[in-house]
């Protein structure tokens, strides 16, 4: 199973964007039909996901925008990685949503997540879980640490 994302005329940023975010992306394949030499289709893998990029072009854009009922989860090793995804996607034209979403520059959403959210919002303890919960509700941008904390009734 392979996702096909639309990129109306901006699929040669999404490439370069999305292989400079994720350290072991990979390029498996790249059409080019347009004279002007713009990729018509590409394959791309991130964190071991492939990814069937398609240039379209006309009003599927507007009229068929990403939106948030369709998310890419990327679970962080720590702090350091959920930094690192957030600020790639925010800060580069991206906006903040709510308990760890987020959406890029071209309007596709993420959820940033660490992997201690296992161990705190699905935690065994059903108050700690609880608390983990109310706090990463009030959050938008993950921080394990404050997780953690809430987790442990601190």
């Amino acid at each position: 199973m392979m996702p096909c994302l639309w990129f109306n005329n901006r699929i040669d940023d999404a490439i370069k964007f999305y292989t400079a975010t994720f350290k072991d992306a990979k390029v498996h394949n790249v059409a080019r039909h347009d004279p002007a030499g713009a990729a018509f289709t590409a394959v791309i893998e991130l964190a071991g996901q492939k990814f069937f990029l398609l240039n379209g072009s006309g009003p599927a854009e507007s009229q068929f925008p990403f939106s948030e009922a369709v998310s890419f989860m990327v679970e962080c090793d720590g702090q350091a990685e959920v930094d690192h995804f957030w600020n790639s996607f925010v800060d580069n034209g991206g906006e903040e949503s709510m308990c760890g979403w987020c959406k890029d520059q071209f309007g596709l959403s993420w959820q940033v997540v660490p992997k201690q959210i296992y161990s705190t919002v699905m935690g065994a303890d059903p108050a700690g879980a609880g608390r983990a919960t109310d706090a990463m509700l009030k959050m938008r941008k993950l921080i394990v640490a404050d997780l953690e904390k809430a987790y442990a009734g601190a």
